[in-house]
């Protein structure tokens, strides 16, 4: 039964996470793209905070290192990785999206390599390649002399997926030991100041949104259900099985955007999506080959 309850919570977060790249696509007509990040990481946070003071003693910051990890990863993790995020969306589809976004583990590699001075084999090599094949499959032929709009979301979104990558880099050589559900909340509250100070400094304004039942329903959806639902069920299987399992699920968000989005939008994914994802999923797998064996024993538990 456990397996089961397992295996049944590992994909329904999958779909939670990848219907968040749905939910931004049908929520942006109405919202500023910035804004639209803060207001949902504003609920969110607060959530997964009031959380944090519930389960646990330790859910304010304590020491130069918890606010120095909150720092990095609200201006990288939620600030800079959700700014490009909701803008790039403004140009491409959710299923794209979320398949620029699995190339997250690709990018960590590289930034790892590159600032941590971590050893780069030629398996590496092949797999980061793989992952760039992938993307110009996503972002589509363009000439050289015009971007096109899908090349102009696609490198938004690849921006995203860098400032993601960046941000978990960063934070690797500071020790804390702040509980997870507290560091994702201050990073979130923080995230989200500092995309709504962004926002009204490129212009955005509250003023702008139109407060449509569907607007409503997807900011309520991305702040509550992919927001803080879904976070809770990523600390109970944080705690089960430890953060390897994540890496995967990050594969599955795609799958889940794009059945998503065929049943809400009666959209297809057409084949070079399809490739590019096979791609980038492939590098992967070369880069992550450890971690794969790992999670093979625990697969199966499950």
């Amino acid at each position: 039964m456990n397996r089961i309850r397992s295996g049944l919570s590992f994909i329904l977060l999958g779909l939670l996470w990848g219907s968040s790249f749905v939910a931004i696509e049908a929520g942006l007509p109405y919202f500023p793209p910035i804004i639209f990040a803060a207001l949902r990481y504003y609920v969110a946070g607060a959530a997964i905070l009031v959380f944090a003071m519930i389960t646990t003693e330790y859910w304010r910051p304590r020491s130069h290192q918890d606010w120095l990890v909150i720092l990095i990863a609200g201006a990288f993790i939620i600030g800079g990785h959700h700014a490009f995020l909701y803008i790039g969306q403004q140009y491409i589809s959710g299923t794209m999206a979320a398949i620029i976004i699995s190339l997250g583990p690709i990018l960590t590699m590289m930034f790892a390599t590159l600032l941590l001075d971590e050893s780069l084999t030629v398996r590496r090599i092949v797999g980061l390649i793989l992952g760039f094949i992938g993307v110009t499959l996503i972002a589509g032929p363009a000439d050289l002399l015009m971007i096109t709009t899908s090349v102009l979301g696609s490198g938004l979104v690849f921006l995203a997926a860098s400032a993601f990558a960046l941000g978990s880099v960063l934070t690797r050589p500071y020790r804390t030991t702040m509980p997870v559900q507290s560091m994702q909340a201050w990073a979130m509250l923080l995230g989200a100041g500092l995309l709504h100070i962004v926002g009204v400094g490129t212009g955005e304004h509250l003023e702008a949104i139109q407060w449509t039942p569907s607007a409503v329903v997807s900011l309520a959806h991305l702040s509550l259900i992919s927001g803080a639902v879904a976070f809770l069920l990523y600390f109970q299987l944080l705690d089960q099985h430890g953060p390897a399992e994540i890496n995967l699920i990050g594969y599955f968000e795609p799958v889940a955007a794009a059945l998503l989005s065929w049943v809400i939008f009666g959209r297809l994914v057409d084949l070079p999506t399809a490739t590019g994802f096979i791609a980038i999923f492939g590098g992967f797998l070369l880069i992550k080959q450890k971690l794969v064996k790992q999670l093979i024993p625990i697969m199966r538990r499950m």
